[in-house]
Formats: structure tokens, sequence, C-alpha cells
């Protein structure tokens, strides 16, 4: 498929072997970081121009809009590519859940290493 993202902003992705970038999804108020998906050019020009998030599943080899089956909707707020140009930040609102689990985050079940006190 060929994308219609913006050429300008395509020059600028540094993509995975596969075309592929990560996107971290972010509450926009307050700063939690909800979930890691992977973005293609195709996907995101529909999260920049429909300002729902659209990724790549890499399972399922397809284009999924969060909240189209779960109804737990991302409204972006903002995307910003990092100073290497391979890896989004998409601030959004986050409706429900992030998480396929149910969880708020995708982060919050299974924490490695406790925060030192501070």
């Amino acid at each position: 498929m060929t994308s219609t993202l913006d050429p300008a902003v395509a020059a600028r992705l540094k993509r995975t072997a596969d075309g592929l970038v990560p996107a971290i999804a972010q509450q926009y108020d307050t700063g939690e970081v909800l979930m890691l998906g992977w973005m293609d050019d195709e996907a995101l020009h529909r999260t920049l121009t429909t300002g729902r998030c659209t990724y790549w599943s890499r399972s399922r080899n397809e284009y999924w809009v969060k909240g189209d089956t779960s109804g737990h909707f991302q409204h972006v707020k903002s995307v910003a590519l990092d100073c290497d140009g391979d890896t989004l930040l998409v601030k959004v609102d986050q409706i429900g859940a992030a998480c396929h689990t149910g969880d708020r985050t995708c982060f919050d079940a299974d924490v490695l290493l406790p925060a030192p006190a501070q």
C-alpha cells in the first residue's frame, strides 16, 4: 500500500527492518505512559489525519484503530518524533483501559524493580 504520509515527515523516520516505528502512547494531561504500539507510514498518516491512534498489528498483520473493538479510544492531542527519528510519542486522551488485559496501562502489572527511596 502506498502511504499518503507527508514526504517531509516520512523522510525523517528511521524504521525497523520491517518498516515500523515504535509509538509510545502517553496520557496528555498526567504524563502516564499507557502502551507501546507500532506504526508504519500509513498508520502514522491515519493517526495524524483522523485524530485516533492507528497501529500496525505485528501478530495479525493488519491495521487497528485503538478503541474500534474495545471502546477504549485514544483521542490524539499531539504527535512528536524523537531526536533520532526512530520513536514516536503520541499524547492522547485515553478513554477506558489502554491495555488489552483491561488494565489502565500496559506497565502497571509487573514492576521488575521498585523505585529507589528518595
